[in-house]
């Protein structure tokens, strides 16, 4: 069964559903697997050996693909989202259209498999396999999936190795933000500030690698000031996938919640990761790593809304856990050269 996955998306629900694209092909191996997502996230799903045909699609470029098409090349199309010219285009190239229930019932009519969405919280992947198990499709492997390629890994040694990064002391990721409409997700500079202190007295050879866009560069600049010997900012410096060589080779990610963090996911890093309570990390946090603390906010199952600050998490807290995932990587606990 040739199947096609449609899902125009941010960085970290492109990644959500890399999991699905496994599963796809572990089900069916000898049969073709195409996926289309948005232009600017191709990029991450670049490499997958699991995907036999990517390309890039959005709503508003559709609307001509496939009305030249006699036959319809994909048996089974899932698609991702609710935007109906998706799904009418989805209709137009597959014999079988897999998607959650749409909000117009001329849509859900294109429709051979009108999923429901979950009524309680589950987990982002646990909710996109829905659509795979309405065939019959499903995995236990729930592991987000990015290939860093070998040219880009030798970059990104090649770069680390030119800024001075030995052995002294752990590389560790910073994201300090999330994106603008959801900036309420963004821990205080000043706690990052905090955490950088208390990491620089336990491993003094510590080198912060500050990741993020050009929304960024304010507060990755007074990080800087503060550390100027330990920070590399790289901020809006490089391509998605080499930020993602770079990031495969710290030995800790520390962020809050967005796409990075995903990322940070996908390639297995150790990580601390920090969600607000109205997109808890329960439902978000990396499956299948080891090495995850998962940093939930203290309001989590009381009364929440987006001027709830993120300020609650204490740096205690953060602190606690990233010395627990840094002693069970086997980092030394101890200062370098004592």
């Amino acid at each position: 069964m040739n199947i096609l996955v449609i899902n125009v998306a941010r960085i970290g629900d492109t990644l959500l559903i890399t999991p699905i694209l496994k599963a796809i092909k572990q089900h069916y191996p000898q049969h073709r697997l195409g996926c289309l997502a948005h232009p600017g996230r191709m990029a991450l799903l670049r490499g997958l050996p699991f995907i036999d045909n990517l390309g890039g699609i959005t709503p508003n470029s559709q609307w001509w693909r496939g009305r030249l098409t006699f036959t319809r090349p994909w048996e089974v199309a899932l698609v991702y989202g609710h935007e109906p010219p998706l799904i009418r285009y989805a209709s137009r190239v597959a014999g079988q259209v897999v998607a959650f229930q749409q909000r117009e019932a001329a849509v859900n009519r294109l429709l051979s498999h009108a999923v429901p969405q979950p009524t309680q919280q589950i987990h982002a992947v646990t909710e996109r396999m829905l659509l795979p198990q309405a065939l019959g499709i499903d995995s236990p492997d729930r592991a987000l999936a990015y290939q860093v390629l070998p040219a880009e890994s030798r970059q990104a040694r090649q770069w680390l190795a030119a800024q001075r990064c030995g052995t002294a002391g752990p590389l560790v990721g910073m994201q300090f933000t999330s994106f603008a409409t959801k900036s309420y997700r963004d821990w205080p500079l000043s706690h990052f500030i905090a955490l950088a202190e208390l990491m620089l007295r336990r491993w003094p050879g510590v080198r912060f690698f500050t990741l993020g866009d050009k929304q960024n560069l304010a507060r990755e600049s007074a990080f800087r000031e503060r550390f100027p010997d330990h920070t590399l900012c790289v901020s809006g410096l490089f391509s998605l996938r080499q930020s993602a060589a770079l990031m495969q080779r710290m030995q800790l990610y520390v962020g809050v919640d967005t796409g990075p963090t995903h990322l940070a996911g996908a390639l297995g890093i150790p990580m601390v990761a920090l969600y607000h309570c109205r997109f808890p990390g329960r439902n978000l946090m990396p499956l299948g790593r080891p090495h995850v603390a998962i940093i939930e906010h203290p309001g989590l199952g009381k009364a929440c809304s987006e001027q709830t600050p993120m300020s609650d998490i204490a740096v205690a807290v953060v602190w606690e856990a990233v010395q627990t995932v840094l002693g069970a990587t086997g980092c030394s606990p101890d200062p370098v050269g004592h």
